[in-house]
């Protein structure tokens, strides 16, 4: 049984993916057990020569993809999350220092993110005042970041957003809208500067 039959599976009963999730997280800490950490480059995918710092923070369970691409790096104290969503990387890639990166969230070719950078398709739900907020749930919107994109320090970009080709976010930039290709953007929330 390939590992597509297995996630197929995994979502036609959600007693199974319940209980997998159980022995897979921990529950208070929102993280992989140590054992699945330790199991992990089995199952993720790695390309030729990339490179995943010691120090960065993999909660990638096996239930979702995770894949870093040819040439590509995540530095230290990053954290990658795909519980909720697959994280794709492309080749040629480089996740910057403390960035965060919750998925669905797939980023193309020629990517550079500096540091302290987060990119989240994840929001939690809090619409229904009759519960607690942690009670409600998440709701996922995937974020693409195309090729040849260069993103600053600090910046934030929320769910469902998709920056385009050759694009340049500005530090500390709040991205809430589609970037179009070949824009510089920048400012609390983002607006295009000028074309590049």
């Amino acid at each position: 049984m390939d590992n597509e039959t297995v996630r197929a599976n995994l979502k036609n009963s959600p007693k199974l993916k319940k209980l997998i999730d159980w022995v897979i997280m921990n529950q208070v800490q929102t993280r992989p057990r140590w054992f699945v950490r330790l199991l992990a480059p089995l199952y993720q995918h790695r390309g030729k020569h990339s490179v995943i710092h010691r120090s960065a923070r993999m909660d990638t369970p096996p239930y979702r993809k995770f894949s870093l691409g040819n040439y590509s790096v995540v530095e230290s104290f990053a954290c990658i999350n795909n519980a909720v969503g697959d994280v794709l990387i492309g080749d040629y890639t480089r996740i910057g220092l403390h960035n965060t990166i919750i998925g669905p969230v797939k980023i193309g070719h020629h990517v550079n993110l500096a540091q302290g950078i987060t990119v989240t398709a994840l929001n939690h739900n809090f619409d229904d005042t009759n519960k607690r907020i942690d009670d409600q749930g998440v709701s996922t919107n995937a974020v693409t970041i195309e090729d040849d994109v260069w993103i600053g320090a600090n910046a934030v970009i929320l769910p469902g957003v998709t920056i385009g080709n050759h694009c340049v976010v500005a530090a500390g930039a709040v991205v809430t809208k589609n970037v179009p290709p070949h824009s510089l953007v920048a400012g609390v929330p983002a607006k295009v500067i000028k074309q590049i």
